[in-house]
Protein backbone atom coordinates (compact mmCIF):
# COMPACT_ATOMS: atom_id res chain seq x y z
CA UNK A 1 0.00 0.00 0.00
CA UNK A 2 1.16 3.25 -0.69
CA UNK A 3 -0.04 6.54 0.98
CA UNK A 4 0.91 8.67 -2.44
CA UNK A 5 -1.29 9.49 -5.16
CA UNK A 6 0.19 7.38 -8.13
CA UNK A 7 1.59 10.53 -10.20
CA UNK A 8 3.57 11.30 -7.22
CA UNK A 9 4.74 7.62 -6.59
CA UNK A 10 5.79 7.43 -10.42
CA UNK A 11 7.56 10.65 -10.66
CA UNK A 12 9.49 9.72 -7.47
CA UNK A 13 10.45 6.52 -8.99
CA UNK A 14 11.59 8.23 -12.13
CA UNK A 15 13.77 10.81 -10.21
CA UNK A 16 15.06 7.66 -8.61
CA UNK A 17 15.86 6.24 -11.62
CA UNK A 18 17.63 9.26 -13.17
CA UNK A 19 19.87 9.63 -10.16
CA UNK A 20 20.98 6.27 -9.71
CA UNK A 21 21.84 6.14 -13.82
CA UNK A 22 23.89 8.69 -12.60
CA UNK A 23 24.94 7.73 -9.50
CA UNK A 24 23.77 10.82 -7.97
CA UNK A 25 22.12 11.18 -4.00
CA UNK A 26 19.42 13.54 -2.97
CA UNK A 27 19.22 15.48 0.03
CA UNK A 28 15.77 17.57 0.82
CA UNK A 29 15.20 20.88 3.02
CA UNK A 30 12.17 20.98 3.93
CA UNK A 31 9.66 23.92 5.43
CA UNK A 32 6.16 23.62 4.31
CA UNK A 33 6.21 20.13 3.20
CA UNK A 34 7.44 18.96 6.32
CA UNK A 35 9.43 15.79 5.40
CA UNK A 36 7.05 14.99 2.91
CA UNK A 37 9.50 15.40 -0.25
CA UNK A 38 11.79 12.67 1.71
CA UNK A 39 8.82 10.68 2.18
CA UNK A 40 7.83 10.45 -1.11
CA UNK A 41 10.53 9.45 -2.06
CA UNK A 42 12.06 6.94 0.44
CA UNK A 43 8.78 5.44 0.19
CA UNK A 44 9.96 3.35 -3.19
CA UNK A 45 12.21 0.45 -2.76
CA UNK A 46 15.70 0.64 -2.80
CA UNK A 47 15.06 4.67 -2.43
CA UNK A 48 18.63 4.62 -0.26
CA UNK A 49 20.50 4.44 -3.65
CA UNK A 50 19.20 7.86 -3.97
CA UNK A 51 18.53 9.54 -0.87
CA UNK A 52 21.37 11.00 0.96
CA UNK A 53 19.06 12.69 3.95
CA UNK A 54 16.53 15.61 4.62
CA UNK A 55 16.00 18.31 6.97
CA UNK A 56 13.14 19.52 8.15
CA UNK A 57 13.57 23.34 9.27
CA UNK A 58 9.96 24.38 9.96
CA UNK A 59 11.57 26.95 12.24
CA UNK A 60 13.79 30.33 11.59
CA UNK A 61 16.06 28.75 13.96
CA UNK A 62 16.26 25.83 12.37
CA UNK A 63 16.90 27.20 8.94
CA UNK A 64 19.77 29.04 10.79
CA UNK A 65 21.07 26.28 12.75
CA UNK A 66 20.87 23.25 10.45
CA UNK A 67 21.41 24.79 7.00
CA UNK A 68 23.08 28.09 7.78
CA UNK A 69 20.39 30.47 6.55
CA UNK A 70 21.67 33.92 6.84
CA UNK A 71 19.67 35.80 9.56
CA UNK A 72 19.44 38.97 7.66
CA UNK A 73 18.29 36.81 4.66
CA UNK A 74 15.26 35.51 7.21
CA UNK A 75 15.09 39.43 8.52
CA UNK A 76 15.27 40.94 5.26
CA UNK A 77 13.09 38.45 2.68
CA UNK A 78 10.98 36.40 5.56
CA UNK A 79 11.69 32.33 5.36
CA UNK A 80 9.10 32.35 2.80
CA UNK A 81 11.12 33.77 -0.43
CA UNK A 82 13.48 32.90 -3.52
CA UNK A 83 16.56 34.04 -1.06
CA UNK A 84 16.28 31.84 1.84
CA UNK A 85 14.45 28.90 -0.29
CA UNK A 86 18.34 29.07 -2.66
CA UNK A 87 19.74 29.45 1.20
CA UNK A 88 18.44 26.40 2.24
CA UNK A 89 19.48 24.06 -0.64
CA UNK A 90 22.81 25.74 -0.54
CA UNK A 91 22.85 24.60 3.26
CA UNK A 92 21.48 21.18 2.27
CA UNK A 93 24.23 20.56 0.18
CA UNK A 94 26.80 21.69 2.47
CA UNK A 95 25.49 19.63 4.77
CA UNK A 96 25.04 16.15 3.17
CA UNK A 97 27.67 14.11 0.94
CA UNK A 98 24.31 14.81 -1.76
CA UNK A 99 24.99 15.75 -5.52
CA UNK A 100 21.49 17.52 -5.56
CA UNK A 101 19.59 19.42 -2.57
CA UNK A 102 15.69 20.44 -2.94
CA UNK A 103 14.35 23.00 -0.94
CA UNK A 104 11.02 24.54 -0.32
CA UNK A 105 9.35 27.34 1.74
CA UNK A 106 5.79 27.99 1.75
CA UNK A 107 2.40 29.39 3.20
CA UNK A 108 0.61 25.75 3.16
CA UNK A 109 -2.64 27.36 4.95
CA UNK A 110 -4.71 27.77 6.56
CA UNK A 111 -4.23 31.43 7.08
CA UNK A 112 -0.61 32.43 8.07
CA UNK A 113 -0.32 34.46 4.74
CA UNK A 114 -0.56 37.93 4.02
CA UNK A 115 -1.14 40.29 0.89
CA UNK A 116 2.42 40.06 0.15
CA UNK A 117 3.03 36.47 0.85
CA UNK A 118 -0.69 34.67 0.30
CA UNK A 119 -1.74 31.44 1.86
CA UNK A 120 -0.13 28.87 -1.53
CA UNK A 121 2.64 30.71 -2.02
CA UNK A 122 5.92 28.58 -2.05
CA UNK A 123 9.20 28.37 -3.08
CA UNK A 124 11.24 25.95 -4.45
CA UNK A 125 14.71 25.61 -4.93
CA UNK A 126 17.40 23.01 -6.41
CA UNK A 127 21.33 23.23 -6.41
CA UNK A 128 23.30 21.20 -7.65
CA UNK A 129 27.41 20.76 -6.84
CA UNK A 130 28.27 20.90 -10.40
CA UNK A 131 26.96 24.78 -10.14
CA UNK A 132 23.34 24.14 -11.66
CA UNK A 133 20.40 26.68 -9.64
CA UNK A 134 17.32 26.45 -10.06
CA UNK A 135 14.24 28.05 -8.49
CA UNK A 136 10.67 28.04 -8.91
CA UNK A 137 8.25 30.55 -7.55
CA UNK A 138 4.62 29.40 -7.07
CA UNK A 139 1.32 30.22 -6.39
CA UNK A 140 -0.65 27.44 -6.02
CA UNK A 141 -3.50 29.97 -4.20
CA UNK A 142 -5.75 29.27 -0.83
CA UNK A 143 -6.66 25.26 -2.38
CA UNK A 144 -6.46 23.61 0.98
CA UNK A 145 -3.10 23.23 2.87
CA UNK A 146 -3.16 19.29 1.79
CA UNK A 147 -3.12 20.48 -1.34
CA UNK A 148 -0.82 23.35 -1.60
CA UNK A 149 1.60 20.57 0.00
CA UNK A 150 0.79 17.69 -2.52
CA UNK A 151 1.39 20.47 -5.52
CA UNK A 152 4.28 21.60 -3.66
CA UNK A 153 6.11 17.73 -3.96
CA UNK A 154 5.43 17.64 -7.34
CA UNK A 155 6.76 20.74 -8.72
CA UNK A 156 10.34 19.68 -6.36
CA UNK A 157 9.91 16.22 -7.97
CA UNK A 158 10.16 18.00 -11.28
CA UNK A 159 12.56 20.25 -10.63
CA UNK A 160 15.02 17.38 -9.30
CA UNK A 161 14.23 15.98 -12.98
CA UNK A 162 15.77 19.14 -14.13
CA UNK A 163 18.73 19.27 -12.60
CA UNK A 164 20.00 15.83 -13.75
CA UNK A 165 18.73 17.03 -17.05
CA UNK A 166 20.73 20.39 -17.45
CA UNK A 167 23.82 18.86 -15.44
CA UNK A 168 23.88 16.14 -18.46
CA UNK A 169 22.43 18.02 -21.51
CA UNK A 170 25.07 18.18 -23.89
CA UNK A 171 26.97 21.54 -24.47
Amino acid sequence: MTIWPDDIRQSAEQVLERFAEKGWMIATAESCTGGMIAGALTEIPGSSRGVDRGFVTYSNAAKMDMLGVDAATLQHFGAVSRETALEMARGALGNSKANVAVAVTGVAGPGGGSEEKPVGLVHIAAATRKGTILHREMRYGDIGRDQVRLSTIRTALALLRDCVDQAFAPV
